[in-house]
């Protein structure tokens, strides 16, 4: 009888998050350890690298504010164009159709909604 358990989404899921971050951070050193080839001393190796991570995370929170902002217009102008349909304007309301008499409808039934008694509905 085996006793290992088989293994969850988690924490495969999390396996596969661990295996990225360490290739991240073998990428990483091995461009530091170029820029020190290079020439470059290690100090400022390491500056370059954290400067580089603080314009891409600047980059993203930039990209991430603007499309905030998209979101925030989109969803006043559905909020404002739900709004003029209903905006009275010389008593009269705006892009207001023709309304059908519900009685009048193929499934009407006087228990659906709160009328008066239909004659066409004996309740004998």
């Amino acid at each position: 009888m085996a006793t290992n358990n088989p293994i969850s989404n988690a924490e495969r899921f999390g396996r596969w998050l661990g295996r990225g971050w360490y290739a991240y951070a073998r990428g990483e050193r091995r461009v530091s350890d170029w820029l020190v080839v290079q020439g470059l001393p290690a100090g400022a190796a390491v500056a370059l690298l954290w400067v580089v991570k603080l314009v891409v995370l600047g980059m993203l929170a930039y990209a991430a504010f603007w499309l905030a902002l998209l979101v925030v217009f989109v969803v006043a102008a559905a909020w404002a164009a739900e709004h003029v349909l209903e905006k009275e304007e010389y008593g009269v309301l705006r892009y207001k159709t023709e309304q059908q008499d519900h009685r009048q409808s193929l499934f009407y039934d006087p228990i659906n909604y709160n009328d008066d008694p239909d004659p066409r509905f004996d309740d004998h």
